[in-house]
């Protein structure tokens, strides 16, 4: 079996605007001295050559800074009238499962994604969606994390291209760009542009209404087939989170 790693590495990056930058900091092996000290064991009795243990502390990272999956909270407080999961709620059994890469690397910036064009790419590439699979939008906007353009940048799916997949029985789907939708400022400025209320965040939203979990910030997409590899992207168990961090990987029969 070949596991191919779909996450980013979660570190600072200064070229990360602050809304999503991560700062870890690495405590060194001889920190743990004096820690086993105080709670009692002299140094003397440290076995020969230990020096300590590392460890590390994570000062600063958002649930939605890195590769993560969004939880039916992040969207909206309840969904179809019932309470939306957290992130912990979300079932695992929805979290594995067969992978479809559909490639949208040819839509420009801020152009949005339509169902149209994931049905063109399936009947294209004779590839069948069955309910359960996990769907992965290629974009190729990878190529911009750790830039300041990165949340700037990409196409997005709209709000029917993701009523479309729900539909087709898909509960996870994942893209490897900032956002699901359109990029943010992008929204925000046709929003005031148009006077239109109902333009902002429209994929997103409809998780108010229909329960579903998508994937943000994937990588390396382009390492995989079409179709013919399973996708886990287990999160981490953070109780009453929108969303948590993720380490996705595919893994291909070989």
């Amino acid at each position: 079996m070949k596991i191919i790693d779909l996450s980013k590495p979660i570190q600072f990056n200064a070229g990360d605007p602050s809304f999503m930058r991560v700062k870890i900091r690495h405590k060194p092996h001889r920190k743990a001295r004096w820690l086993l000290r105080m709670l009692g064991l002299p140094f003397r009795l440290f076995p020969s050559g230990f020096i300590g243990w590392a460890d590390d502390t994570i000062e600063k990272m958002g649930v939605h800074s890195t590769t993560h999956i969004d939880a039916p909270w992040h969207y909206s407080p309840t969904c179809n009238g019932n309470p939306a999961k957290t992130i912990d709620q979300v079932p695992l059994e929805w979290c594995f499962g067969d992978g479809i890469v559909v490639d949208m690397k040819h839509k420009a910036d801020c152009e949005a994604i339509t169902s149209t064009d994931i049905q063109k790419y399936l009947t294209e590439q004779e590839l069948h969606l069955q309910p359960g699979m996990i769907v992965l939008i290629k974009t190729g906007r990878d190529q911009y994390m750790g830039t300041p353009d990165f949340f700037q940048k990409g196409t997005g799916m709209s709000a029917e291209a993701t009523g479309w997949l729900i539909d087709q029985g898909i509960r996870v789907m994942g893209i490897d760009q900032w956002g699901w939708d359109l990029p943010l400022p992008y929204l925000i400025r046709k929003a005031r542009e148009t006077n239109n209320s109902e333009l902002f965040w429209e994929a997103h939203l409809i998780g108010r209404q229909r329960e579903y979990c998508h994937m943000e910030q994937l990588t390396n997409l382009d390492a995989l087939p079409c179709s013919g590899f399973k996708v886990a992207v287990f999160p981490l168990k953070i109780v009453g989170a929108s969303a948590a961090p993720a380490r996705v990987v595919a893994m291909i029969d070989v």
